[in-house]
Formats: C-alpha cells, sequence, structure tokens
C-alpha cells in the first residue's frame, strides 16, 4: 500500500511538471507571436494609456517601446478628434470596432492605420491591432486619379470609343460615339456588342471575320455606312484592339464621311482641270473647220432642192448641236469673269419657259407653274441661270417621250433660300446613279454626253447654291436648286 501512494504522489508530481511546462510552451509561443507578427500590436488601459508594444508597432508609429508606453493612443491621431471619439464610444458599446484613422507620427509623419480594437483581451488590458495602409491608400488614390484622367480623355475624345468584354457585351461607350452611331449609352451597356454590329449592316460571316482577325492578329479596322433616323448616312472607320486592359477590348469610330466628300471633290476638281486644258484644245481645233461648213452650207442653201431639204436639215440640227456641245466646252475650259447683279428669279424662270413653250408642244407636254408672290430678287448672272433652266427643262422634256406635265415651282425656305423646284414624270433614275449625276462625262440619256448637267451643277455652285435630286423609278425625277437670299 506504501509503495501505491509513492506511485501516485510520483505520478501527480509529473502530471504538475507537464501542465508547467505545457503553461511555459504557451506563453513561449504567445509572446513570440506577439513580438514576431508582422502587424503592430498594443496593450492599453484606462483611456488609451499604452502599457506594451510589439516590434511592429514599434516601426510603425516610428519610436522605441520606452516612448510609446509614456503615450495614449490619442496622442497620435492625426484625424478629426470628433470622429476618434464617436469610435471610441462606439468600442464601449460594442466591445470592439474595426476602423482607419490618420496618425501623426513623432517625425513629422502623417500615416493611414487601419486598426482592430477589443477589450479585456488579456487580463483585463485592451488591444489594438495596427495596419499601415498608407501606401495602399496612396496607390487608391493614383489610381482614382488615373481613372479620372482616362473618363475626361475617354468622354472628352472626339473619336467614338466603346469599351467591351470577351463575352462581347457593352461595357461603356462616349458621348462622341453615342452622336456619331445615333444610339444611346442606356441601350447599349450590358448589351451584345455584336447586335450593335448587325444594326450597321454586316453580316454573320463578316463579323466573324473581323472578331477572328482581332484575336489572331490583336487588332482589326474597316468601314461601315449607317444611316440616321432622318435617312442621313454616315461612311464610319474603325479600329479595334484586343484586350487592352483587364481582358476588355477597346473599338474606335471615326467620321470619315466629309473626308471622302473632299476627296471626291479632288478627284472631280483634278478631272475638271484636265477637262478644262482638253477642252480648250478641242474647241479650238473643231470650231476652225465648224465655221468653213457653216459658210458653205449657208452658200449652199439656196441650191438645195426640195427633196433633198430632209438632208439639209439634218444637216443644219447637227452642226447647231456641234456648236453647243462646243460652248459648253468653252464654258468649262475658260471660266468667265461673272458679274452678279440683283435679278427677280421669277422673271428669269418665266423667260425660260416661254422660249422653250413651243418645244414642249411638240413633244405633248405643258409646263404647270406655282410661283411664290413678293419673292425677294437674289443676286445672280442672269444668262447662266436661264442656262441652267434651259438645260434641266430640256432634259425633262427629254425624258418624256409620250408626252405629260412639268411641274415648276418657286418658293422662299426658312433658312434665307430661294428653293426652285423641276419636276417631270419621266422613267426616274436609280438611286446609285442619282449621286453621279454632275460628274464628268455621266450621262442617263443614249446620245447625251454628261456636259450639260455638270456646267449646270457648276454654275450653282460658283452661286453658292447646291441642288439636289429626287427620283423614284417609274414615277419621275425632281431637281431642287436651293439659291441663297443673302
Amino acid at each position: 500500500m506504501n509503495i501505491d501512494k509513492n506511485i501516485q504522489a510520483d505520478i501527480h508530481i509529473d502530471h504538475q511538471n507537464e501542465k508547467e511546462n505545457e503553461g511555459n510552451n504557451f506563453a513561449n509561443i504567445y509572446r513570440s507571436l506577439f513580438e514576431e507578427a508582422l502587424e503592430g500590436i498594443i496593450f492599453w488601459k484606462g483611456k488609451g494609456q499604452i502599457i506594451k508594444a510589439n516590434k511592429a508597432a514599434c516601426r510603425i508609429f516610428e519610436c522605441d517601446e520606452e516612448v510609446l508606453v509614456t503615450k495614449r493612443i490619442q496622442d497620435f491621431i492625426y484625424s478629426n478628434k470628433e470622429k476618434f471619439y464617436q469610435i471610441y464610444n462606439n468600442m464601449l458599446q460594442n466591445g470592439s470596432i474595426r476602423d482607419e484613422l490618420v496618425f501623426l507620427m513623432p517625425n513629422g509623419q502623417k500615416k493611414a492605420l487601419e486598426f482592430t480594437s477589443k477589450l479585456h483581451t488579456v487580463e483585463g488590458f485592451h488591444m489594438t491591432i495596427f495596419r499601415n495602409v498608407s501606401d495602399t491608400r496612396k496607390m487608391e488614390r493614383e489610381l482614382r486619379k488615373s481613372e479620372l484622367k482616362f473618363r475626361r480623355v475617354f468622354e472628352g475624345a472626339f473619336e467614338g470609343m466603346i469599351i467591351w468584354n470577351n463575352d462581347f457585351n457593352i461595357v461603356d461607350i462616349n458621348h462622341a460615339a453615342e452622336k456619331m452611331l445615333f444610339v444611346s449609352k442606356d441601350d447599349l451597356i450590358g448589351h451584345s456588342f455584336k447586335n450593335l454590329l448587325l444594326k450597321f449592316q454586316l453580316t454573320n460571316e463578316e463579323i466573324i471575320g473581323y472578331y477572328n482577325h482581332l484575336k489572331n492578329s490583336g487588332q482589326t479596322k474597316g468601314t461601315v455606312i449607317i444611316t440616321g433616323k432622318s435617312g442621313e448616312k454616315k461612311h464610319i472607320e474603325f479600329a479595334a484592339k484586343y484586350n487592352v486592359f483587364s481582358e476588355l477590348n477597346l473599338v474606335t469610330f471615326k467620321d470619315i464621311t466629309e473626308k471622302l466628300e473632299i476627296e471626291a471633290q479632288l478627284r472631280k476638281s483634278d478631272t475638271l482641270h484636265v477637262i478644262g486644258e482638253l477642252a480648250a484644245g478641242i474647241a479650238h481645233e473643231i470650231r476652225n473647220p465648224m465655221t468653213a461648213l457653216k459658210g458653205f452650207i449657208q452658200l449652199l442653201e439656196d441650191s438645195v432642192k426640195d427633196d433633198h431639204s430632209m438632208y439639209f436639215n439634218i444637216i443644219t440640227s447637227e452642226l447647231q448641236r456641234i456648236d453647243s456641245i462646243i460652248n459648253e466646252f468653252l464654258i468649262l475650259a475658260k471660266p468667265k469673269a461673272v458679274k452678279f447683279i440683283e435679278k427677280d428669279i421669277t422673271k428669269i424662270m418665266w423667260e425660260t419657259v416661254e422660249f422653250l413653250h413651243a418645244q414642249a408642244a411638240l413633244h405633248n407636254i405643258q409646263f404647270q407653274t406655282a410661283y411664290e408672290k413678293d419673292l425677294p430678287p437674289i443676286y445672280c448672272e442672269p444668262n447662266q441661270m436661264k442656262k441652267v433652266f434651259i438645260n434641266l427643262l430640256k432634259n425633262a422634256i427629254e425624258v418624256m417621250p409620250n408626252g405629260g406635265f412639268i411641274d415648276i415651282s418657286i418658293k422662299s425656305t426658312k433658312d434665307d433660300y430661294i428653293q426652285i423646284s423641276i419636276k417631270d414624270e419621266g422613267t426616274g433614275i436609280p438611286k446609285d446613279k442619282v449621286e453621279k449625276l454632275g460628274q464628268p462625262f455621266y450621262t442617263t440619256k443614249e446620245r447625251g454626253t454628261g456636259l450639260g448637267l455638270m456646267v449646270t451643277f457648276k454654275i450653282i455652285e460658283e452661286h453658292k447654291g447646291r441642288i439636289e435630286v429626287e427620283s423614284e423609278l417609274g414615277v419621275g425625277t425632281i431637281f431642287n436648286i436651293f439659291l441663297p437670299l443673302k
């Protein structure tokens, strides 16, 4: 029995030693964690009196532990003190809190510290864990600043921009793109970019082709033609870049309608320049033999017998036609100094209609006129304007072999223009050909040269006006001439 008691006593002693060793080990582990922690840990009491701080806390607060334990936490507060006391009161109510404040270090440095505080953590003392987030906040400010710069560039860019992700959904669109593409941001963001491309009349095959090229080469470009609600057409050039940032893709749009128009005008100008040089030479070479032919024809007129009068009339008619073509050539070759005077455009049109009345009657065509009363006079060159009206009315007569009506109207517009409209009942002109009217040597007539309309367009341009053509197959064509009042 004594032996058993001795054994039990030894076991008890060993158990006590084991508990003491475990306690010591736990204390050592706790001390090691406290001292070596990457985040600053401070134990405090009362209203913020620091009693213990680890190495990380000393580094954060830029001072030794001996100095820290003489301070209170609020001694380092740089932020609004009211906010600090609000945080302190919330902690007293809830027992813990997590927040962020700006602290002023002894060396004058300011730091944004994120902290977690808990009351009565160890032996009645309170614990606060600090983490320096100054660099993080600085980075966040830089990112916000960069984002603001990007947003200003994005929204202020003259080119349209659309950002879309790899799922083909639109993430953002700037104001220029909304205006250029006749779309609304609210209707597009979050929706498929493919649907927008289909509205631009791109086929599925074209979209897939552009997308594959974009993925393979990192970029692609092309052009599309879009039509607004009012029928306005725009030529849009686009360029896309794949995975510009964060798996987002960027496509930019540029309106090249005006650029294409300028290029077309330059080509037309070059063509007219060449035509002018050719016209001068051709007119000179033709006019000399033409003068001789006309002279001999006049000498032969009295000796022509009745049975040959038809041939004589045809020759005379064709010579007059050649002479007319030569005159049109000379207008292109040697533009004359034009003197503009105030003139009643209605009177010029009335004189032209009277002049062509007999020719219209031969083709069973009647003129129907509607002239607005008391129209103000315009500055123009009367003979040139009469030539414009003769060209357009003769064209209208020629496209109506079965007769009919030609409607002529003159009225003022709200934007200080005079609108002259000449409407025929001919077969009409296809849309693709309407755009080519007025180009050098382009004509829809079998025996036409295209010079008449080219000269007509040129005269109206010199008068700072414009010509708009409306046509429908099987219905007829309307030539609308707009001349400025001022």
